[in-house]
């Protein structure tokens, strides 16, 4: 297990920020501390090259910029909140309305625009980075002071593993998740929709036009929506109007990382299998991707990358029948996703 780091950049106030990269025999990739984004993940070819399986950016700027949250760490409350409104022990906490009205990943400034505290460790079995801050109290609307650790690491069996935790002094809704685009091909292979998926979930929330939860989860049997059994995005992606950007529930969701989805490209013939406490998964892809320019000047259009976030559910701070998502003093928050890749 090896970690090398350098300096990806500079910012405007002056800090510098610096790029990670973790590696096993095998594998490896890189994160940043600026938002926590992850700019590549490496692995190799049956003809013995390497190839970036991840959308993202050569330069710090292209993450300063980042309209469409490549690599990044998404909180204080991933995904929308209906009306950029939510009410919370009788108070109404007010967020930015960035998505037609809605406050979608928490508005401005979003942890993706955040420089973060980083300890890397490394050890014969796993190497990481363990991410830190303060998000004080008020930060993007929200209430509470929060104390946030983020760990990122990379084990000798090829898992990558998403590992949050933070602490509150006051109830404040809290959702992390990470906005990695995969295309298990290359990043610049093309389209995902002859991927092959399944999810481990046999219910999905239903959404109107503004992708805002309708208030029910209902049952993927035949839907569209049904990934129970593996089958190429292609197949039914024509069936839902602009493509796939909704949150399925896992089953049997817990303390402990449990089967979320699987995903294999057989051109490549890799796989991606994830794992994660999460109760629900966000499954994107990549329906909004115009002509974005990233790595080494290839231009991403729609549907070269596809997103699995693990999280809680979209608008549960105004969704009593969804799964709390209310962190309380005394409480500790903890979730983990694991991303396991064969080749």
């Amino acid at each position: 297990m090896k970690i090398k780091k350098k300096t990806f950049g500079v910012l405007s106030s002056g800090q510098k920020v610096s790029l990670y990269t973790i590696s096993n025999k095998q594998m490896s990739f890189s994160v940043t501390n600026y938002g926590c984004c992850i700019t590549s993940i490496m692995l190799p070819s049956e003809q013995g090259e390497e190839d970036d399986v991840v959308l993202g950016y050569s330069t710090l700027e292209g993450y300063i910029k980042n309209p469409v949250f490549f690599g990044c760490l998404v909180g204080r409350f991933a995904n929308r909140i209906a009306g950029g409104t939510f009410n919370l022990a009788g108070n109404q906490y007010d967020l930015t309305k960035n998505d037609s009205g809605n406050c979608l990943h928490s508005g401005n400034p979003g942890y993706h625009k955040m420089l973060w505290k980083a300890k890397p460790f490394c050890n014969l079995k796993e190497a990481g980075i363990v991410f830190s801050r303060i998000s004080p109290d008020g930060e993007q609307g929200f209430p509470g002071e929060l104390d946030i650790s983020v760990t990122y690491s990379l084990t000798v069996n090829n898992d990558i593993a998403i590992t949050y935790s933070a602490k509150t002094d006051t109830p404040t809704p809290i959702n992390f998740t990470n906005h990695t685009y995969f295309n298990l091909g290359g990043h610049d292979s093309g389209t995902i929709l002859d991927h092959t998926v399944q999810l481990f979930a046999d219910r999905y929330v239903p959404v109107d036009s503004q992708s805002i939860p309708l208030g029910d989860i209902a049952d993927v049997v035949g839907t569209p929506f049904d990934f129970t059994s593996p089958k190429k995005i292609a197949r039914d992606i024509e069936a839902v109007p602009g493509g796939f950007d909704h949150t399925w529930e896992v089953n049997n969701s817990g303390n402990l990382p449990n089967p979320v989805a699987n995903v294999y490209d057989s051109a490549s013939n890799r796989s991606l299998t994830v794992f994660s406490t999460q109760p629900g998964v966000q499954f994107y892809t990549g329906n909004h991707l115009v002509k974005e320019e990233g790595k080494n000047g290839f231009i991403y259009e729609k549907q070269t990358g596809l997103c699995l976030e693990t999280q809680h559910f979209p608008d549960s701070p105004n969704q009593s029948e969804f799964p709390d998502s209310i962190l309380f003093p005394g409480d500790h928050y903890r979730q983990q996703t694991i991303w396991h890749f064969d080749f």
